[in-house]
């Protein structure tokens, strides 16, 4: 489904961005959009976190509903 690769690129962006506040203090979304408070920063912060919980929705569906081929050991 496009929704999902979309919601786990921008939760791998979320992912990638806070592990450089939390590894180097430095935050990308905030330096390529002019601070933590500018518009164009606030809505990429809101679309990850939209994405986040749309990746946890991700985490109970069946291999039916994802089309997905089931796992097999």
């Amino acid at each position: 489904m496009v929704i999902d690769k979309i919601a786990l690129i921008l939760a791998i962006i979320g992912a990638l961005n806070w592990g450089g506040i939390g590894l180097f203090g430095f935050d990308t979304v905030a330096f390529l959009c002019g601070g933590q408070m500018a518009v164009l920063s606030r809505i990429i912060y809101a679309l990850v976190g939209l994405a986040g919980l749309w990746c946890i929705t991700m985490l109970f569906r069946s291999d039916e509903e994802t089309g997905h081929a089931p796992h097999t050991a």
